[in-house]
């Protein structure tokens, strides 16, 4: 039952279309815009839905948000702060101009096709979709019977800082990351078998 506990909710989300549309619709705007369309509502309105207690925020680091949102709920299971955590990202496109501003700065494939990591690769393609799920300590969901479809050892934040350019990696301070995320989950680097790597689809 999650009804009054110490459930956080953690959601990454770097963009704000729907709010963006009716601003530039005054005639449509109510008294629900201010309550309903900003970011930090969506794990807001969770926890006034479900009557949470725990921690809830809304994350917002560009491509990275759903991920962090998951780190940020596995401190707070850690620590105790929180006994079981919801966290997921969302993304929803109902505003062109972004994809107008990212298409004038070269982000966006011409084709509509993301070719990361290949020689042709010539920009990325924005999309929509959203993902929650339900965190809880392992010997929590042990001992409450729960069906364990993964099990997060560890995992590590950081932030690029200066490189060639606000959108370009910096290989040392990703190194840097992988390698906190490692110690972390006191994992050895050999035992690595899968990697989920963030393309851009650009040249870069």
């Amino acid at each position: 039952v999650l009804y009054r506990s110490r459930t956080g909710v953690y959601v990454g989300a770097s963009t704000f279309d729907y709010c963006q549309l009716q601003l530039h619709q005054p005639s449509d705007i109510d008294g629900y815009l201010g309550t309903g369309t900003t970011n930090c509502i969506l794990a807001n309105r969770l926890s006034y839905f479900l009557d949470l207690r725990g921690p809830s925020l809304a994350i917002d680091t560009a491509c990275s948000s759903s991920l962090v949102a998951v780190h940020l709920a596995c401190q707070s299971l850690r620590s105790g702060e929180s006994a079981l955590a919801l966290a997921g990202g969302v993304n929803v496109i109902a505003w062109p101009w972004v994809s107008v501003a990212f298409s004038k700065a070269g982000f966006m494939a011409a084709d509509g096709r993301c070719k990361a990591f290949d020689s042709r690769a010539d920009g990325y393609v924005r999309s929509e979709g959203v993902g929650v799920v339900v965190l809880k300590r392992l010997a929590d969901a042990v001992a409450d019977g729960d069906r364990i479809q993964a099990v997060i050892l560890g995992s590590a934040v950081n932030q690029d800082g200066r490189s060639n350019g606000l959108a370009a990696p910096n290989p040392r301070a990703q190194v840097d990351v992988v390698r906190a995320a490692l110690e972390d989950a006191k994992v050895p680097a050999g035992a690595v078998q899968y990697v989920e790597a963030h393309g851009t689809g650009t040249q870069l």
